[in-house]
C-alpha cells in the first residue's frame, strides 16, 4: 500500500471528514473509500491524487459550501399548512424551512415565523397558510462558495441554500458552520 493511502484516513479522521461526506466530495461510492482506506482496493493514482486535493481543501481552510451543506433539502408549499410546516421542522429537529413552488424557491419559513402567526393571527396553526407568513428566501450560493461568504450571508439569514442550475442541492445553517469548525480544529 502506498504511503499517500496510508495518509488519507489518518487526514480524513484528523479533518473529522466521514467517508461519506468524503465519497460526495470525490464523486465515488462511501463503501469505495472504506476499501481504500482498509487496504482492500488499490486505487489507480488519478484518485488518489484527487481525495489528497479534497483534504487538503479542506484542511488549508479553503472550505466550500459542498463540504459543509446538508442535503437532501426538505422544503415546504405556499399552499402548505403552518401546523404542516412546524410538523416537518419538530420531527426533523430543523428551526427553517425554504418555501418552493414548482421546484422554484419563492420565500422562507423560521420557527419564529410560526409562532409570531399563531400569536398575531389568533387562529389555530392548520387554518394559516405558508404564503401567508413566510419571508424572502433565503440567500443562494453555488457549491463552491467559500466558507467566509457563508458565514458572512449567515449574519442576516438564518440558512444559505446550495443552488446549481435552479437545482437546490444542499442548504447550510449557523448550525452547520458551527459543527464543522469543532469538528475540524
Amino acid at each position: 500500500m502506498f504511503p499517500e493511502i496510508e495518509e488519507i484516513r489518518r487526514k480524513r479522521k484528523k479533518l473529522g471528514v466521514s467517508q461519506k461526506k468524503l465519497a460526495e466530495l470525490v464523486g465515488v461510492s462511501q463503501p469505495l473509500i472504506a476499501r481504500i482506506e482498509s487496504g482492500r482496493f488499490d486505487p489507480k493514482l488519478s484518485l488518489v491524487k484527487k481525495i489528497q486535493k479534497v483534504l487538503e481543501e479542506i484542511e488549508g481552510g479553503r472550505v466550500r459550501a459542498k463540504v459543509i451543506m446538508n442535503s437532501p433539502v426538505i422544503t415546504v408549499s405556499p399552499e402548505d399548512s403552518l401546523k404542516k410546516a412546524a410538523e416537518i421542522m419538530i420531527e426533523k429537529e430543523i428551526s427553517q424551512l425554504p418555501v418552493t413552488y414548482r421546484k422554484r424557491v419563492v420565500g422562507s419559513i423560521t420557527e419564529n415565523d410560526v409562532v409570531k402567526a399563531v400569536v398575531e393571527k389568533g387562529s389555530s396553526a392548520e387554518s394559516i397558510r405558508v404564503r401567508e407568513v413566510m419571508n424572502d428566501p433565503f440567500p443562494a450560493v453555488n457549491p463552491d462558495e467559500s466558507l467566509s461568504t457563508i458565514s458572512k450571508l449567515l449574519f442576516d439569514s438564518p440558512a444559505v441554500l446550495v443552488v446549481e442550475g435552479g437545482e437546490i442541492l444542499g442548504i447550510v445553517t449557523k448550525q452547520d458552520v458551527m459543527k464543522f469548525l469543532t469538528q475540524t480544529r
